[in-house]
């Protein structure tokens, strides 16, 4: 595996795109002494990484459990994202208990297992949500620097905004440059291959009110309700990760080291500092197959300073766990001796619940695509001779972010979930195939996926151990569909596409709801409709909240609002689990800005 120039990149035992059962020793360390220890090369973590060793006297090593991203062509390619999990070696391949909201089913639960982490595998959807979302957060935290006005700062340091691939006109009026950064070290660019319904979605903006048209979708600085074009982190028909752009842009440091292939099972402490454990010692192993026992002696590394957890919100909490942070009450079953008894790790558990709800529709569209396999070898050529064409989009051009109505009875005698009276309850995606995990497309026919997401949810679950072994696969449950608000907003959400997708503008091209979605739709009983909810959604694959900012002194949380884990020093979170509400959009872009706003707070740290 080729290195990116001079960085350290000590790869133990290149695993195949397949897990292997056995891999080779690890490499030695030529020091087992670091500034800071970063667990996790993924979103969040890259970021930390590259910030901290910007500052040439402080030596940082990233542990990564996964591969290399290099040289994986279908993680550039933004069509093929789907591709790449679940059930493929760039995953942890992880799933829920069943789900009693969800039918009793069990759900993939996926998560990056690759250098660049889930901004290596995602759909590539980017935005920062509302500024509610932001000043909520600061509210929650007790720190006013969580608020917006205090985080737009990081936009222009994160963002760097470029043409779409095919360098279409009219930009202005999908985009609003002058909100975003140009200079930063993501690209983040407009769709670069039109689609049919691209022109349908636009003309059903303007001329049906409940369905406003949104000039940019990034969120922030904008408004943040109505329909617009998606905003991708790819940049000339490629993927654009925290692996090809913040963990690139600082490979020539020699102060940083990345380890690949070794996983980490525990953070334990070598002494005390203030009266508290002091949390710097970092065991890892040789990368092995998920769901096994470990058989191969640990390794030990030191931080100086700190120890950051991103191995995002299913891996840093699991973590937390197995080095005795978390619920005593538990400890004995996973022999785990507990330093810090706080119940919270692992509690609050909230994603997005997301439904499928497809079209039959006649005329083109991308499903010849995806039945044809000459077809695809031809796109496949023309991405990479020219990365343009349809293979240099991801899977949507456009979406939108919405609120019930204000008189809604779903909203009668609740709290409005959402952040704000700018902030949505739910999300639709105009995709224009055939979407709907497990049924199989019939092979004759076309179709129009909008696809909604309750993106307020109340709905709160748990993460655990599922054994003691550190490899044992653990416990998810997210508890989707388990209060009447996501219920009834899901089912909003399904009619609100209907609506949508059956107006004027697609008078030529929608036919009718198809599949199971069509015939609970067709029966106008609502029950039959839930039950199609509860059989077909899924999880969008965006958890947070299993180890919550809170203030220093509140009876809740994980960590204090310097993302510091509360009970023991030397020791931070940085990735989504930290959020104590799930943000109101796809979470790649918020996990971006809380990495640059936890790396000053690292560095003033000292």
């Amino acid at each position: 595996m080729k290195a990116l120039s001079n960085t350290s990149f000590l790869v133990l035992g290149c695993l195949p795109l397949s897990f292997a059962a056995t891999i080779t020793a690890p490499t030695p360390l030529a020091t087992t002494t670091f500034d800071y220890i970063i667990v996790g090369g993924g979103t969040a973590g890259l970021v930390v990484a590259s910030r901290l060793t910007e500052n040439s006297s402080v030596s940082v090593l990233v542990l990564e459990a996964g591969l290399s991203d290099k040289g994986i062509v279908p993680i550039q390619v933004p069509f093929l994202a789907p591709t790449l999990s679940p059930q493929t070696s760039l995953d942890w391949n992880s799933t829920t208990i069943q789900q009693g909201g969800l039918a009793g089913r069990n759900l993939p639960y996926i998560r990056g297992r690759v250098l660049g982490g889930s901004s290596s595998i995602n759909f590539l959807f980017h935005q920062y949500c509302s500024s509610e979302d932001w000043d909520r957060l600061g509210t929650v935290s007790g720190d006013s620097g969580w608020k917006w006005a205090n985080m737009r700062q990081y936009v222009p340091k994160h963002e760097k905004l470029v043409p779409p691939a095919d360098n279409h006109a009219g930009t202005a009026a999908q985009i609003l440059s002058s909100t975003h950064g140009i200079a930063g070290d993501v690209s983040v660019s407009l769709p670069g291959f039109n689609e049919t319904t691209d022109s349908m979605v636009y003309q059903t903006t303007r001329q049906v009110a409940e369905f406003p048209y949104l000039p940019d979708t990034s969120g922030g600085d904008t408004r943040f309700l109505g329909v617009g074009f998606i905003q991708s982190s790819a940049a000339g028909g490629v993927r654009s990760s925290s692996s090809t752009t913040y963990l690139a842009n600082a490979s020539g440091r020699p102060n940083l080291t990345v380890l690949l292939n070794a996983t980490v099972i525990k953070v334990f402490p070598n002494g005390n500092t203030s009266g508290l454990p002091s949390m710097r010692v970092v065991q890892y192993i040789p990368s092995q197959l998920v769901g096994t026992a470990v058989t191969v002696a640990p390794i030990n590394v030191t931080a100086r300073k700190e120890v950051i957890l991103s191995a995002g919100t299913v891996g840093s909490t699991i973590l937390l766990m197995f080095s005795g942070i978390g619920s005593a009450r538990n400890a004995p079953k996973f022999n785990t001796p507990i330093i810090v008894d706080n119940p919270s790790v692992g509690a609050n558990l909230t994603d997005h619940l997301l439904i499928p709800n497809v079209f039959e529709v006649t005329g083109s569209n991308l499903d010849g695509l995806l039945d044809n396999a000459t077809v695809q070898a031809q796109a496949m050529s023309q991405w990479t001779s020219t990365k343009m064409g349809p293979y240099a989009n991801s899977v949507a051009n456009t979406y939108g972010f919405l609120r019930l109505p204000s008189n809604s009875t779903i909203l009668k005698g609740i709290s409005d979930p959402a952040a704000g009276p700018n902030s949505p309850h739910f999300e639709m995606i105009f995709t224009n195939a055939w979407f709907l995990p497990g049924v199989t497309k019939p092979a004759t026919r076309d179709f129009l996926s909008v696809v909604t997401v309750v993106v307020s949810p109340t709905s709160r679950g748990q993460i655990g151990l599922g054994g003691a072994d550190p490899l044992h696969q653990p416990f998810i449950d997210p508890q989707f569909m388990a209060t009447d608000f996501d219920i009834n907003t899901a089912l909003d959400s399904v009619n609100a596409a209907v609506r949508f997708a059956t107006a004027a503008p697609w008078n030529n091209y929608t036919l009718q709801p198809f599949g199971p979605f069509g015939v609970a739709f067709a029966s106008n009983d609502s029950s039959q409709l839930e039950t199609y909810v509860r059989k077909f959604s899924t999880s969008a694959f965006h958890p947070v909240g299993t180890a919550a900012i809170s203030p220093v002194n509140a009876a809740f949380g994980v960590v204090n609002s310097d993302l510091t884990v509360k009970g023991v020093s030397g020791l931070r979170v940085v990735d989504a689990s930290v959020f104590p509400f799930i943000p109101s959009c796809h979470t790649q872009g918020p996990v971006y800005l809380l990495a640059e706003r936890a790396s000053d707070l690292i560095k003033a740290a000292g």
